[in-house]
């Protein structure tokens, strides 16, 4: 008896400093954890074609990775800095014409619309300090020219922060070589100290690999699909489409708005002004085409998460949002597909004491 207590002492006090251990190292890792991350669903998603061209060059799984990361840099990442160089001056010129039409009377026009002005005269009415058109005016104008002064100030950040960035893909891919080469062995080592049965560890694993295609192709496509119809609809308006496009898929992450923030508004400027077609095209755009994509292409894309209903599906994207930023889109339905899968294997692993506490 005294040995058996001996024997599990140690066994205890090995996990809790293996846990101790392991707490210490992502103290280390946990600035790069982004990258490392990243780096794991991007072997996700590339393994099929890596499979390819290890079959190429068999026996040569250094070079095969290696030419795998360099092809993902070449038909990825290089086309990706193209075209985001390419909004922000886009977003930038959009802003500074703005700024100088509005200087220049086009606030009138607007703001002497007969809409407006009964707007205007509603809110009047109410017991609340009186507006006027001029000062709507100026307000807008400063919010603009506020907005432009960001716009030009991110562009700034973003040049002085691609060092950063470039150090933090170099990272992705230093990680990406390693588990494109040593994919097997890494599976290996996970199934020896998983001390759960093969079948539960298959169960596992798989989940996880499928929850992580899933969400990046439920939320990242399904973004991409909207910014591409909605930055369609825009430029047809007489909008740069390229700009708020990226904007679109940006806003689509946001729950609940998504991007009516953008075309709305822009639908309504429209109507302001005069060009009723365009306007009431932009909405019935928004509406139908944009919210379609959204409410078919996302369910269609991520029903790969273990039995996860629309209403999980949604509180593991906004919570993800919430706790960890963009890539909580991809951890949050993560988290709760193993929760799932682990419940269902403690239903299976207890079913006789379940049952015989139904039957009490």
């Amino acid at each position: 008896m005294a040995s058996k207590m001996k024997i599990e002492t140690r066994h205890w006090t090995l996990i809790v400093a293996l846990l101790i251990a392991f707490y210490a190292c992502y103290t280390l890792i946990e600035p790069y954890v982004g990258s490392i991350v990243l780096a794991f669903i991007v072997s996700l998603l590339f393994a099929p074609l890596h499979g390819k061209i290890k079959t190429l060059l068999p026996n040569k799984s250094n070079l095969a990775a290696a030419l795998s990361c360099l092809l993902l840099t070449v038909i990825i990442i290089i086309p990706l800095i193209v075209v985001f160089a390419a909004i922000l001056n886009q977003g930038l010129k959009f802003f500074s014409d703005s700024y100088a039409w509005f200087s220049s009377g086009g606030a009138e026009i607007i703001l002497n619309s007969p809409q407006v002005t009964y707007a205007i005269n509603l809110v009047n009415s109410l017991p609340i300090e009186p507006i006027t058109a001029q000062e709507i005016a100026q307000k807008a104008a400063s919010t603009l020219s506020k907005f432009s002064g960001q716009m030009l100030s991110f562009s700034s950040k973003f040049v002085g922060d691609i060092t950063g960035m470039f150090v933090n893909f170099l990272l992705m891919l230093f990680v990406l070589f390693f588990l494109l080469r040593d994919h097997a062995k890494i599976i290996q080592t996970l199934r020896h100290v998983i001390p759960l049965s093969r079948s539960q560890e298959d169960t596992l694993l798989e989940e996880v690999e499928k929850v992580a295609k899933s969400a990046v192709l439920g939320s990242f496509l399904t973004a991409l699909a909207q910014g591409l119809v909605g930055g369609f609809a825009m430029w047809l308006a007489g909008f740069p489409g390229l700009f708020w496009g990226t904007m679109m898929a940006f806003a689509s992450f946001i729950p609940v708005v998504g991007t009516a923030l953008i075309w709305l508004p822009s639908a309504i400027y429209l109507l302001l002004i005069g060009q009723w077609e365009w306007g009431i095209f932009l909405i019935a755009w928004g509406a139908l085409v944009v919210g379609s994509v959204d409410n078919i292409l996302r369910p269609l894309l991520m029903q790969g998460n273990s039995g996860m209903n629309t209403l999980l599906i949604f509180f593991s994207l906004i919570g993800g949002l919430h706790v960890f930023g963009l890539m909580g889109l991809i951890y949050g339905p993560i988290v709760f597909s193993v929760t799932l899968v682990l419940f269902h294997m403690y239903e299976i692993e207890f079913h006789q004491f379940l049952d015989k506490q139904d039957n009490s």
